[in-house]
């Protein structure tokens, strides 16, 4: 968290109000937070914003001369931009301020520490270790149910929501939304991957289609730190079928959702919509 949608939101708000602007001064907070990686911290200074643009749970800003800003905001990271003559967002949460010329603040918040910006060469972006071996995109046209088939194939073994949670086989799925589009699959989140049919794969597609396109419309998902750059907060788990409603009914058959650990990660599910694999008997 946060997750595709998410970084999606932030992304397209940035990228009305970025391009063509440029920062005039840094200011780092916590030096780990802002590091470069074949291009020093400042070349970001003075030059302007070409692209906003996202991989999976990473937000990307290009800048003329071949310069690129990778940010991950991990747990508990938050980009917010406000005007110059406000205090920050999140006093003691900022990381790092970066300043435009427009008079415009650019805050990094986070809580926990774990997010990190990154400036490194235009050039060598994809293969930073923030993207590198990241699978397909889910949202693109390419991803079709074919694509998912084959990404289950390769791990016949696995449980269905390891392989959703893992960045090198589907870029962008964290858990609330790993959740959510197996519940909207009727498949439950313990089933080995191998195990899923052809009805399933195309029904997990859907799913995974249906819940990322949703959270993007609704801005997000918001269960404690995320906000958007503007500083609001998400609105899918207004809507959400599992995630968060344990006890709660299905929205689909009624039967109360429970909440287990799955593959080390609270994992939210209908008993009855999403039917536990049969356990293969010892002895």
């Amino acid at each position: 968290m946060p997750e595709l949608p998410e970084v999606e939101t932030i992304r397209r708000q940035l990228d009305v109000l970025l391009p063509g602007r440029s920062f005039t001064a840094i200011e780092t907070r916590w030096a780990k937070s802002l590091t470069g990686r074949g291009r020093p911290v400042g070349d970001v200074l003075a030059r302007p914003v070409t692209r906003v643009w996202r991989r999976g749970k990473v937000l990307g800003l290009d800048f003329d001369g071949g310069v690129t800003l990778l940010v991950h905001l991990r747990m508990t990271g938050q980009l917010v931009l406000g005007p110059g003559d406000r205090p920050p967002p999140d006093v003691t949460g900022t990381r790092v301020v970066l300043h435009l010329d427009d008079r415009s603040r650019l805050h990094f918040n986070d809580q926990r520490k774990f997010g990190r910006m990154v400036v490194v060469p235009t050039s060598e972006s994809a293969a930073d270790p923030l993207l590198a071996r990241m699978g397909p995109e889910p949202l693109d046209p390419g991803f079709d149910p074919e694509v998912l088939r084959a990404i289950l194939r390769r791990h016949p073994g696995l449980r269905l929501k390891s392989v959703l949670l893992d960045q090198g086989s589907i870029a962008g799925i964290g858990n609330i939304y790993a959740d959510e589009a197996l519940w909207q699959a009727g498949l439950h989140p313990e089933r080995r991957s191998g195990a899923v049919r052809r009805p399933g794969v195309e029904a997990l597609h859907h799913g995974i289609v249906t819940v990322l396109s949703e959270g993007v419309a609704r801005g997000g998902s918001t269960m404690r730190d995320y906000v958007d750059s503007r500083g609001d907060r998400g609105g899918y788990l207004e809507v959400a079928a599992v995630y968060g409603r344990t006890g709660q009914p299905c929205r689909r058959c009624g039967t109360p959702i429970v909440k287990s650990v799955v593959v080390g990660r609270g994992t939210h599910l209908c008993p009855s919509c999403q039917v536990a694999p049969r356990r293969r008997r010892t002895g």
